[in-house]
């Protein structure tokens, strides 16, 4: 593999390690071996050279000083963040060590692996560390935390993650936003409909907040949360009853649309805006301005499905681009997610035959508090290893959580760069390289180009990566299978060798080294087999039915809760969950945790604007600046960003936040919480 880390000046390509669907192109800018700026890679053709504050100031964050240069022991009280310097073989046999006791005294389900997507390098993120624990047999961790509700939801109708492909449009006509804040998470998009505005499209934002993305629309609806759904079905509703669906693509395409016709006969405007509180006027607006646009686009964001109904919210959604038949327009559809397109061999770089006991319990990861505290477990967690994540953050229920985790039983280990709030309640900490620093492949879930990360500089201090140190765990504990001693560059071929997966077919690390990004094949949907049973969308599904939920779009009400304000807690700008908040410059770029609230609520309450105010619950407390106006309707409440531990101060939104799982998927219900407001 080609490695840049010799080459001690010069410019050299990258690409993004975040979180984010845009998996931006970069350039590397070094001098003396040592990155002094990135900057958008302009040759990439979805993101153009333009790249997000976040990553545009990640100098700051690759060399901020508090970045954990050696592995460290700890020798305080867990929580305190006391530790002393150890050495990389005395960290090793100490984890392994205690392994191998805890798996001889309770079994190797006792150990818990508890991991995300803080690096999106797909062998750091899930290669050499699912093959490992799966060899150690340890328990599973269902990783649900973001995305799975929306995704189980999409995929009952459309088969997959598939959508349109976002340079499509530029040619939409109306390019609805509907809970997703694109500003903030999905800039390119933004980019993309700005050309489709001066083509004439229109824009439109359906949110619980007026945020950036609200004000750059051209018509924004404000909407209660946890109802998006109803206005899904709303609009179907006078879409058939006016006669603006594409007959011939629903019998053509579509399974279920008889059905469907008259389900909705009992969603009618009325009805929707008491639900929604969206006007009646406007639903009809919305409706028709739909029904006579073509091609139109919706942008499917993350925030509706993150509700005890975020499943079947997204799968209602999801039918309405086949009633006006916009899948055969270039730029009509739309996109939740586009993974299916670069689905790899999971398989084979996971390794799950290694596991030997099929019947291996799986944990949901929203619900680690619950199971850091359950002493009724038959085998309780003795031991958590935490890497590209920080639960103690940026999990729900944040004060079971932090119960768990000061249990002087509970053996934990934390790889991170930073001693993260997490890594103060760790064993063993262990400091991570950065993206930069690694070899790995990326693969997009919005655009459909993957992306290779060759080493730019070397590792900071003694850090290792991923695929590193579960390399020096598998000789610690004395597995002898090569697919534990594979190299960085082995398992992106296994990766990679993917027959099974058509829009995949040309793509291989020799073409990947000599283009750094390639699209996938760029095969239309239509006409074509979507990979649900019937082949065609599924506005009814059998398959709901059979797995217990309703087989045609519904809207179903959130769980009650004993407290007034419905509490979304929604992205910031300038971080990414709780990655860059404890960076000086990007909490200097994002100012203070604040709360949306609307003036009505604010003059009942008493509350000025700029006032703090305590959020709280039967789950915890959270104290915030009130932000008073216009920009959330009344009954709700919104906070932007997961803000870091600070002294004297409680801005840990997630001390309030239910850890319910979603009607599908497993997903977590963050904004689906409710919330009482006192003036402090």
């Amino acid at each position: 593999m080609k490695s840049f880390i010799n080459e001690k000046t010069g410019v050299f390509p990258s690409v993004c390690p975040l979180d984010c669907p845009d998996q931006c192109g970069l350039l590397l800018h070094k001098e003396d071996g040592k990155i002094t700026k990135v900057s958008g890679d302009p040759d990439h053709p979805v993101t153009k050279g333009n790249i997000c504050n976040k990553v545009r100031n990640m100098t700051h964050r690759i060399y901020d000083e508090k970045r954990l240069k050696y592995p460290l022991r700890r020798i305080g009280k867990k929580g305190e963040g006391l530790f002393e310097r150890i050495s990389w073989p005395d960290a090793i046999d100490a984890i392994s060590n205690r392994w191998k006791e805890i798996i001889k005294e309770e079994g190797p389900e006792s150990i818990l692996p508890y991991s995300f997507y803080g690096n999106m390098g797909n062998i750091n993120a899930e290669g050499m560390d699912r093959r490992f624990f799966h060899r150690l047999g340890a328990s599973l961790l269902d990783r649900t935390i973001c995305n799975s509700a929306g995704s189980a939801g999409y995929r009952y109708t459309m088969g997959g993650s598939f959508g349109i492909d976002p340079e499509d449009t530029v040619h939409s006509k109306l390019i609805i936003f509907w809970g997703i804040n694109a500003v903030s998470t999905n800039m390119h998009q933004i980019s993309l409909a700005q050309k489709a505005r001066k083509n004439g499209a229109k824009i439109v934002v359906i949110d619980v907040h007026k945020n950036q993305t609200g004000r750059f629309a051209d018509w924004f609806i404000p909407i209660k949360p946890g109802t998006d759904a109803a206005l899904a079905l709303g609009m179907m509703h006078i879409l058939f009853n006016e006669s603006m669906v594409d007959e011939d693509f629903l019998a053509n395409y579509t399974v279920g649309h008889d059905k469907l016709r008259k389900h909705v006969e009992q969603y009618d405007a009325q009805k929707v805006s008491a639900i929604t509180g969206v006007p009646a006027e406007d639903i009809q607006k919305l409706a028709r301005l739909y029904g006579e646009t073509s091609p139109s686009f919706i942008r499917i964001g993350n925030g509706p499905q993150h509700h005890d109904n975020g499943g079947m919210c997204i799968r209602t959604i999801s039918c309405l681009p086949a009633l006006t038949g916009q899948w055969l327009h270039r730029g009509g559809g739309a996109t939740k997610g586009n993974s299916g397109f670069l689905s790899f061999n999971s398989s084979k770089l996971q390794r799950p035959d290694l596991l030997v006991d099929k019947n291996t319990r799986k944990i949901n990861m929203n619900h680690l508090g619950e199971v850091l505290l359950d002493s009724e477990l038959d085998t309780p967690v003795k031991s958590l290893y935490v890497y590209g994540s920080n639960p103690a953050v940026v999990a729900p229920e944040l004060n079971k959580v932090r119960k768990g985790l000061l249990r002087e039983d509970l053996f934990t280990v934390v790889h991170d760069l930073f001693l993260t709030e997490t890594a103060k309640y760790a064993d063993i900490v262990l400091p991570a390289t950065s993206s930069f620093e690694n070899t790995d492949f990326y693969t997009s879930y919005w655009h459909h180009y993957i992306q290779i990360q060759q080493p730019v500089i070397e590792a900071y201090g003694e850090s290792k990566s991923n695929t590193e140190v579960f390399r020096l765990l598998a000789e610690g504990m004395g597995f002898e299978e090569s697919e534990l001693k594979a190299s960085d560059e082995e398992m992106i071929q296994d990766a990679l060798n993917e027959p099974i997966n058509s829009y995949m077919e040309d793509i291989s690390l020799e073409k990947l080294r000599d283009h750094q990004y390639l699209k996938s094949n760029n095969k239309p949907l239509f006409p074509g087999n979507l990979p649900t049973p019937s082949g065609k969308i599924e506005l009814y599904s059998e398959t709901m039915k059979k797995d217990g939920y309703e087989p045609l779009p519904t809207y179903i009400p959130l769980v009650e809760e004993n407290h007034p304000f419905l509490f979304v807690p929604g992205p910031n700008h300038n971080f990414l969950n709780s990655t860059f908040s404890n960076n000086e410059k990007h909490i200097e770029l994002e100012k203070e945790p604040s709360v949306h609230l609307n003036k009505k609520d604010a003059d009942a309450l008493g509350i000025q604007h700029g006032e703090m105010v305590k959020l709280w619950n039967d789950r915890g407390e959270c104290h915030l600046k009130a932000n008073v106006g216009e920009n959330v309707l009344p009954g709700v409440v919104v906070s932007q960003g997961l803000w870091a531990d600070a002294p004297g101060k409680k801005q840990l939104v997630n001390f309030l936040t239910p850890d319910r799982l979603s009607d599908m998927g497993g997903g977590a219900v963050f904004f689906s919480g409710k919330v009482s407001l006192d003036k402090i």
